[in-house]
């Protein structure tokens, strides 16, 4: 099948296909013309590499997982030794990420709750920190400036990498 009826048949994109197959993951037969030329098999690895980009895996560590897991039904099973090992490392990192994602939603629930609770319709326009009202004391606004939690910025750089 060409690559209209793949996007068709996966509800993939042209661009994402291509992407694909670029970084390793997907690998249509060429024909003699350019044209990229798909099977059936490569329906079901887009289905793959989809379940695992939804699992939050990088493209990257999903070019090593995709050889070692196979089908069965509507999940994915690890078929190589050392494949739950990396699993594990993978659902440790994401659940770093949700850890830090969680700090930031509590930092900023800190700055909202800092500024005004509601500006009705045809009120002055907020001063300059987001504030209508003076503040404490007439000043700028009271925030937490706590540190940012500890690996915060460095664990987001490394996920985001």
């Amino acid at each position: 099948m060409r690559i209209g009826e793949m996007v068709r048949r996966t509800g993939v994109a042209e661009r994402l296909l291509r992407y694909y197959e670029e970084q390793g993951l997907l690998a249509p037969k060429r024909l003699p013309s350019g044209y990229r030329v798909y099977d059936e098999q490569d329906v079901e690895t887009v289905r793959r590499i989809r379940t695992l980009l939804a699992a939050g895996l990088t493209t990257d560590t999903i070019a090593r997982v995709l050889p070692c897991v196979r089908d069965e039904g509507e999940r994915l099973v690890p078929v190589c030794a050392d494949l739950v090992a990396e699993l594990r490392r993978e659902r440790e990192r994401i659940t770093r990420v949700i850890d830090d994602l969680q700090a930031s939603r509590g930092m900023l629930d800190t700055v909202i709750e800092a500024g005004p609770r509601a500006v009705p319709a045809g009120a002055p326009a907020a001063r300059a920190g987001g504030r209508t009202d003076p503040g404490p004391e007439g000043g700028a606004a009271a925030l937490d400036h706590s540190p940012v939690p500890s690996g915060l910025r460095a664990r987001h750089r490394e996920a985001a990498g």
